[in-house]
């Protein structure tokens, strides 16, 4: 048997098996322990949420908050030691990146099972449609106890029927605005974007924004249900302008919520779908009134109930520090091209010890456009490309992509082809990132299925180039079977797909991976003048098949991304997120001994603001220590390995540019490959098909394209694993899409 035809789930070769088999049951067993504390903390806390509107909870609260009115500091604390615990969690299997395979047998997965795949949720696996259900149930199940407390109060006094309906309808809108408070716990977390719990639960983040907007709907729901309520109570009572206006000291500030739940509307109606699609910028600007919202919200309720929410959005003030100290950063552009197919490429320097997978994305700023504007993109290059940089490709779809691509073709002439390996100075950029899976999830199956719309294919060209290099390499890999199906509209945009050189990146790959690429062109019944017989492209004028791993980068480049977010560091991370959270319970503790106390403080929107302050200010006082000494070990660490590389990736440059040019995609014409003109593919025969030849195993499908694409390819997985037959695969649904 060729010695490429077995699964690579070990390395050969090593010296110190013993002391390599000790560190990984270590690290296991450190991670069993840590994860296991960090769900009781989780579960713990989650759970004090959801039984918060019970009798027994509020009986305790009450009692607790006459005795000790901060008493409820300790919600945001339990929190942010929930934090402490679980910040580097994930971050301890790091270096294990291809998880044992768990079964020969395929068995059904809640996070890969579609269950719905028509509707306002989009496509729902069996795992969120039960967080679904349970927010449900906690939200009606609120309802329905806070209305037999209301009724309960309503019978401890005489009142007349008018009376009754007045103080019926207040209670109920602040029923309601507790229960938007409990939900407001939770808003903050998914769009963390290094959030610990999406990393415990190896959520990327692109996964989560949906949950975010799903618990933004919940959210503004209740807080306008709020509103509402108490507004139709003043109204009919005829104080409805004087209690808008309202102001207390002692109690909550009316006119502080009337403008924290301004801003919360104006956030939720620019951010519906089609307001959303027709105009992002307004969408994206809008969205910075979280700030006012979060800020006039503790003023308008006091720092006491404020703290219900504040650990979630202690958890995002901490990562939005982060993100904005590696966002101040600017990168260099190493290459930036301008595709016929209306794509273009850019190429951008990272430190040697930046680690990311092939499913990352990262968030790009470009100045010379906006400099509040940030946008989403997949990585195109496989970490194993190269050390020191990291593909995009972006679609010119809107106006900021368009005047991106303006900005680079009024450059240099040279600048509107592929450029040489010097740096682009029409535009300057930063990257906030990269985020994506814990796990390279692609490295799991021994079958693959990798579906992609147009611009689509961008993250599959750096799944298919991880997984070449590690056959190459012989790392861990279990791919063996793997088909893409590929849907563009026009074929000048094959050579985003075509123009990969994989015999560069891994000679006789076809002796160990089975690689079959079908293409469907919908818009042209034929092949242009630029596609020989064979069906491969050949070089067309304005474009020049490379290899990206030919890109070199300059000794101890200071302008490379941050290591701050994304993958960084555990042991800062940790400093990080520990120092911050010692400093904030320092300053609250020291504001009331020194200042609340002695003063007599007693205002609640007064305190509501100080506590807000204290939750900003810790992580940049505090935190900014680390962050500083972050900065140094970084660019110490980046120039050692510079230094070590040096000559190295010199000779690679020198050696890899001449034959980039003489093995283009023109020679090569993988196994098993077809394009396909004027029609689309039909699932229902593919999926039906492979279902046939592969026979009982676990298939993972990856899906990256608009969501029509998505929702037919969940559909036809759906359908092949409910109705499949024993001896026929299960086919697992992974959504690679950012939709925002």
């Amino acid at each position: 048997m060729d010695e490429h035809s077995a699964p690579l789930l070990s390395t050969e070769g090593n010296n110190g098996l013993d002391y390599g088999k000790f560190k990984s049951i270590l690290a296991s067993s450190t991670k069993l322990v840590l994860k296991f504390t960090m769900w009781v903390i989780f579960i713990s806390w989650a759970t004090f949420i959801f039984l918060y509107p019970s009798e027994f909870v509020n009986g305790w609260e009450y009692i607790s908050g006459i005795q000790c009115p901060n008493s409820c500091h300790c919600i945001s604390g339990y929190s942010a030691s929930f934090l402490i615990w679980g910040r580097g969690i994930p971050r301890v299997v790091e270096n294990f990146p291809c998880r044992k395979k768990l079964s020969k047998n395929p068995w059904f997965r809640l996070w890969t099972f579609p269950v719905i795949v028509d509707g306002p949720f989009g496509v729902v696996s069996a795992a969120e449609l039960i967080g679904i259900l349970l927010f449900s149930m906690f939200t009606i199940w609120a309802v329905y106890a806070y209305t037999l407390a209301n009724f309960n109060i309503l019978s401890k006094f005489q009142l007349t029927f008018i009376e009754e309906s007045y103080l019926m309808l207040e209670l109920t809108g602040l029923r309601f605005g507790m229960i938007g408070l409990l939900c407001l716990a939770f808003l903050f977390l998914p769009i963390a974007r290094g959030s610990v719990l999406l990393r415990l639960v190896d959520i990327p983040f692109e996964h989560a924004t949906r949950y975010h907007v799903w618990l933004g709907h919940l959210t503004m729901l209740l807080f306008t249900l709020h509103g509402l309520f108490y507004v139709i109570a003043w109204a009919l009572q005829g104080r409805l302008l004087s209690q808008l206006l309202e102001w207390k000291n002692i109690g909550v500030a009316n006119l502080a919520g009337v403008i924290s739940l301004a801003a919360g509307l104006f956030m939720w109606v620019t951010s519906l779908r089609p307001v959303r699609r027709q105009n992002f910028e307004l969408f994206f600007y809008t969205h910075q009134l979280y700030i006012v919202f979060v800020v006039f919200l503790a003023m308008h309720v006091g720092d006491f109930i404020f703290s219900i929410a504040a650990g979630g959005i202690f958890i995002f003030i901490l990562d939005r520090f982060l993100r904005f100290c590696q966002s101040r950063r600017t990168v260099k552009v190493i290459s930036a091209s301008c595709l016929p197919c209306g794509t273009v490429e850019l190429v951008v320097s990272k430190p040697a010890n930046l680690q990311y997978n092939a499913l990352s994305f990262i968030f790009l700023q470009v100045r010379e456009l906006s400099w509040l504007q940030w946008h989403p993109f997949s990585v195109s290059s496989s970490p194993l490309d190269g050390k020191h940089h990291m593909a995009i490709l972006i679609k010119v779809l809107g106006k900021w992509t368009e005047n991106l691509k303006g900005r680079i073709l009024n450059g240099p002439k040279e600048d509107c082809a592929l450029k040489s390996l010097q740096p682009h100075a029409n535009i300057t950029v930063s990257v906030e990132g990269p985020y994506g899976h814990e796990s390279p999830y692609h490295l799991m199956y021994e079958n693959l299925i990798l579906v992609a719309g147009g611009i689509g294919i961008s993250p599959f060209l750096a799944i298919l180039s991880d997984i070449l290099h590690r056959i190459n390499d012989r790392k861990p890999c279990l791919p063996r079977n793997v088909i893409i199906i590929w849907a563009v509209k026009n074929s000048d945009e094959l050579p985003l797909l075509y123009g990969l050189d994989m015999e560069s990146i891994c000679p006789f790959f076809s002796n160990t991976l089975n690689l079959e690429i079908q293409t469907y062109v919908t818009r042209e019944s034929e092949p242009p003048l630029f596609l020989v017989s064979n069906g491969s492209p050949l070089q067309e004028e304005g474009i020049v098949t490379k290899s990206v791993s030919s890109f070199g980068s300059p000794v101890c480049n200071p302008c490379s991304i941050s290591v701050l977010v994304g993958t960084g560091n555990i042991t800062w991370s940790g400093l990080y997120v520990i120092l911050s959270t010692i400093g904030f319970v320092l300053s609250v503790g020291l504001l009331q001994t020194f200042y609340i106390n002695p003063f007599g403080i007693s205002s609640w929107w007064y305190k509501g603001l100080l506590f807000v302050a204290c939750m900003v200010g810790s992580p940049i006082i505090f935190g900014g220590v680390v962050v500083g000494l972050w900065h140094i070990w970084e660019r110490k660490t980046s120039a050692k390995e510079s230094d070590e590389d040096d000559g190295q990736k010199i000779g690679i440059m020198q050696n890899n540019q001449p034959s980039a040019q003489k093995e283009s995609s023109e020679d090569y014409t993988p196994a098993s490959n077809s394009i396909r003109y004027g029609r689309r593919p039909d699932f229902e025969e593919i999926f039906g098909s492979i279902a046939e030849r592969w026979s009982h195993i676990d298939v993972g499908v990856m899906v990256c394209g608009p969501p029509t694409l998505q929702t037919s390819i969940a559909k036809e997985c759906r359908s092949q694993s409910l109705r499949r037959k024993s001896n026929h695969p299960i086919f697992h649904f992974n959504s690679h899409s950012f939709d925002l």
